[in-house]
């Protein structure tokens, strides 16, 4: 058993001891927040664990928008169908501690249909299962790595919240990147973070500085998809309750301000054998020591680069971070160690592996890796050839394909993604292309302080 991680009996008894009086049974929603309820400890051991009763929750928690907001247009939920529940089944394997929280646990739930026991296609925590599975089909393993950045802040959420997120004191007066000293004055709360998600069984590797003032980066220990988003989700829910009880603020947006760096969520992908035991990545055979298997699943990202990168950037924000010559890529290429690239090969051996540098740290991690691992696997599958590697500086080769520069250019590119329809299915397809469409609709609705800034005097 990993350390953190909880057996069911092991539950039992603390439950019993009074250590645990609360289980905090949830699952993650189209951003990727954690939704749920509190359930009181015993009640979980008779009803849920020993009962086989699950938790019930409203089915519109998977057709809203950042702001809780109903969204029209969705098939699976909404008015006219009276917005029911769907069941929560709590998946054991997640089970742990939290030692951030008082005398509590966690567990994550798959959803399912109240009515059928049918597991809810449209929840993110499936789509990335169906995507697993095909990949299990084929006798492979897939692997992620998710490095994720985020700015730290002086002020309290409640105060930042007060002053319109405006104006805020950052952490740092200066740029930290890999600076010891820098970073000595923010452990008291980094260190929380850190050891705090590996007692939770989220083992962790180490925490730095970044290249923005206040940004620092956690990274966890890479494992198989589905355990990797579960792990992100909790690490990042843990962030912020962490530096709220510390009276701080921290922000995941991918740029939180033009004149800083953005936030990325880097994503290292590679393929294993069924079991997990031995990567497939590496050859000795090739001058570039890449595995047939390699340039199949790297072609595959980089040709529907631009199709799928919603799954990737999902606001109006996320596009706010492809600048030059900001160390978020902007030109859809692969380089061996190229950091201008938006992909970048790294490591050797059984460590050799891609790193997708589209991702920011907005991201809902479920739908990034379901969309790393359709990718890769279309580009196997359909025997995709691979484009020569980039050398050089990618911010300066106008003639690479480019992410899409807006959200409203990804929408398009994505609900006319054939790669998407057929991974996903068309009830999935079209719930994301859906939760795409509203978020753009919402934006403009609303009037930004830099149109009042710009026009309300010279206009």
């Amino acid at each position: 058993m990993t350390t953190g991680r909880l057996t069911a009996d092991e539950l039992r008894s603390l439950v019993a001891d009074g250590d645990i009086d609360t289980v905090v049974v949830c699952f993650p929603d189209l951003q990727g927040r954690l939704m749920g309820k509190r359930v009181v400890g015993h009640y979980f051991v008779d009803h849920v664990l020993d009962g086989g009763r699950t938790i019930e929750a409203c089915n519109y928690l998977i057709a809203l928008d950042v702001d809780m907001t109903p969204l029209p247009g969705y098939e699976f939920a909404n008015w006219e169908q009276g917005y029911g529940d769907f069941s929560c089944v709590a998946d054991l394997a997640t089970l742990r501690r939290i030692p951030w929280l008082e005398a509590t646990a966690l567990v994550l739930c798959d959803l399912v249909d109240e009515h059928t026991g049918e597991p809810v296609e449209e929840s993110p925590r499936r789509i990335l299962r169906r995507q697993v599975e095909r990949a299990a089909a084929l006798g492979f393993t897939v692997n992620i790595g998710a490095e994720l950045e985020f700015f730290l802040f002086e002020d309290s959420y409640r105060d930042a919240a007060a002053r319109g997120y405006t104006s805020l004191t950052p952490h740092a007066d200066v740029i930290q990147d890999y600076h010891v000293f820098q970073t000595t004055r923010d452990e008291y709360l980094i260190r929380q973070i850190r050891n705090g998600v590996d007692a939770a069984g989220i083992p962790v590797e180490f925490s730095k500085g970044e290249a923005g003032k206040g940004q620092h980066e956690i990274n966890l220990v890479y494992a198989d998809a589905l355990e990797m988003a579960d792990r992100h989700v909790i690490y990042k829910n843990a962030a912020k309750e962490i530096a709220s009880a510390n009276g701080r603020s921290l922000t995941f947006m991918a740029k939180y301000a033009m004149e800083e760096v953005g936030s990325s969520c880097h994503i290292h992908s590679s393929v294993w054998d069924a079991d997990g035991g031995r990567s497939l990545m590496w050859s000795d055979d090739t001058p570039d020591h890449m595995s047939d298997l390699f340039r199949g699943w790297l072609a595959g990202l980089v040709t529907t680069g631009r199709e799928l990168s919603w799954m990737f950037a999902h606001y109006v924000n996320s596009y706010k971070r492809y600048q030059p010559e900001s160390w978020a890529p902007t030109a859809l290429a692969w380089g061996v160690d190229n950091r201008t690239c938006g992909f970048r090969l790294v490591g050797h051996g059984q460590g050799f592996r891609v790193e997708s540098r589209i991702p920011g740290a907005d991201v809902n991690p479920y739908l990034a890796f379901a969309a790393t691992i359709a990718a890769g696997l279309h580009g196997i599958e359909a025997g995709l050839d691979l484009p020569p590697a980039f050398a050089g500086n990618a911010y300066d080769a106008p003639d690479l394909p480019h992410v899409p520069s807006t959200l409203i250019e990804a929408i398009e590119a994505f609900e006319a993604s054939t790669v998407a329809l057929d991974a996903f299915g068309p009830a999935v397809h079209h719930h994301l292309a859906n939760t795409a469409r509203q978020e753009w609709a919402t934006f403009n609705r609303a009037v930004t302080d830099w149109e009042r800034r710009r026009n309300f005097e010279q206009i």
